[in-house]
């Protein structure tokens, strides 16, 4: 067996064996022809895509069962994922200032033709809503010997009928209970500072708009006439224009420079922040807008944090959200999970949910083994989850039971139940 064979077998019996008798042998199919492409070929289909592995139609029906009816969550599944790469000793969480990242974000599996479901997610290239199954992701940012390698840390479901500042929500409150006490929660322009200081976030970055403002968390000086004022000073961190008026912005409480990769860039700091719809208050929940000019970008880049830190380390943090968008990537198109043709409302869950898991899984394996060559004109090869995936492609279909003695089927008695037809169709009752 091949080294890469024999790891991928070994990671997928260690996170399953904690699952009932029957349900684990049949994930394990399904997440070894997840990972080794055969979605891509299938285009979706999930009985053709285990048929194709040379499984028998007893075998097929069983990982399709295990799928939607099996007693398991991908959460904890992620949990033991966690405690096998910690075994390993191989992955290390990136830091800075004593902190770790964890990325939070929103995506959504495609369902266009899924009738009935409520769901929807933004298309960038539709640019409108279109119906999807929407998950909340969590990723923990670490490296493989200086390559950056996400750690899956924990999947959130969006119902089809909640709205999308109600999930918002939920997603934040949920990263708050998972975020250990050294990591900071790392999100993008689709959440606003208020939801992530309603849902009590302890320490956050958050991307802001280029046209967001502020106000601070001090009262201006009475002008002598009217009704006394109950908000801060707005506050611009970038000049705008609105029809023929030119907005200056405004003057920053502190300014700062540091040099990343070799270009210096420019920080303007505004500190003591609240949000424009909040009174002026001393009990206020404050933060501070950092403003980074990089000479390599046309826009600055507008960040805010209640972070007490130098002015580079909420610029580093943030940088280190990326990864987050990468375990969709893996799961969407780099195993063909970015169609599906599943209609019951756990398995439209449950099917995005182990793609995202075993995408992740194939991303850290790859990186933790030698790089594969995809053929003579691969000169440079990278340790990547394609190069990995096209090697388990080629291997033979694995017996799991010789890796891990609880990984078989359950033996069952089934002989007096019906079978086909006859176990589902309604009878009619004797009068």
């Amino acid at each position: 067996m091949l080294t890469a064979v024999e790891r991928t077998v070994h990671a997928i019996a260690f996170v399953l064996q904690i699952l009932p008798v029957g349900t684990n042998l049949g994930l394990a199919h399904m997440m070894w022809v997840m990972m080794n492409g055969s979605f891509l070929q299938s285009r979706g289909a999930v009985v053709m895509a285990l048929h194709m592995n040379g499984l028998t139609k007893e075998a097929v029906r069983r990982s399709w069962a295990a799928l939607r009816q099996g007693s398991w969550t991908v959460n904890e599944l992620l949990t033991e994922w966690a405690i096998y790469v910690a075994s390993q000793n191989q992955w290390r969480p990136r830091r800075y200032a004593g902190y770790s990242v964890l990325g939070v974000d929103i995506t959504g599996f495609w369902r266009p033709k899924l009738q009935g479901w409520m769901g929807k997610h933004f298309h960038s290239l539709a640019q409108r809503a279109l119906p999807a199954v929407v998950l909340g992701v969590m990723t923990l940012s670490g490296e493989v010997d200086k390559q950056r390698i996400p750690l899956l840390r924990r999947l959130v479901r969006c119902q089809p009928e909640v709205g999308k500042a109600d999930f918002r929500l939920e997603l934040l409150q949920a990263a708050k209970a998972a975020a250990h006490a050294d990591e900071v929660i790392v999100v993008d322009a689709e959440f606003e500072i208020s939801e992530l200081q309603v849902a009590g976030v302890e320490r956050y970055v958050v991307r802001l708009a280029n046209n967001a403002t502020a106000r601070r968390n001090q009262l201006p000086e009475y002008k002598g006439r009217g009704r006394r004022p109950e908000y801060g000073e707005r506050v611009r961190p970038l000049p705008r224009r609105w029809k023929e008026r030119q907005i200056a912005a405004t003057t920053p409480d502190h300014e700062a420079e540091f040099v990343h990769d070799g270009r210096t860039i420019q920080v303007a700091i505004w500190c003591q922040l609240v949000p424009v719809d909040t009174k002026v208050d001393p009990l206020n929940k404050t933060f501070a807008i950092y403003a980074y000019t990089d000479p390599a970008y046309k826009t600055p880049l507008l960040l805010a944090t209640n972070l007490i830190c130098a002015a580079d380390i909420p610029y580093l943090i943030y940088r280190d959200r990326w990864p987050v968008e990468q375990a969709p990537l893996s799961a969407k198109q780099m195993i063909g999970l970015h169609r599906s043709f599943v209609f019951s409302k756990e398995s439209c869950f449950r099917l995005p949910e182990l793609a995202l898991f075993a995408g992740n899984m194939l991303t850290y394996l790859a990186a933790t083994l030698p790089p594969f060559q995809t053929g003579f004109w691969d000169r440079s090869p990278k340790r990547t989850p394609g190069r990995l995936r096209r090697v388990l492609q080629q291997a033979d279909f694995p017996i799991f039971t010789s890796v891990e003695p609880l990984l078989r089927e359950k033996n069952s008695v089934t002989h007096h139940l019906p079978k086909g037809i006859s176990a589902h169709v309604r009878q009619k009752r004797a009068a």
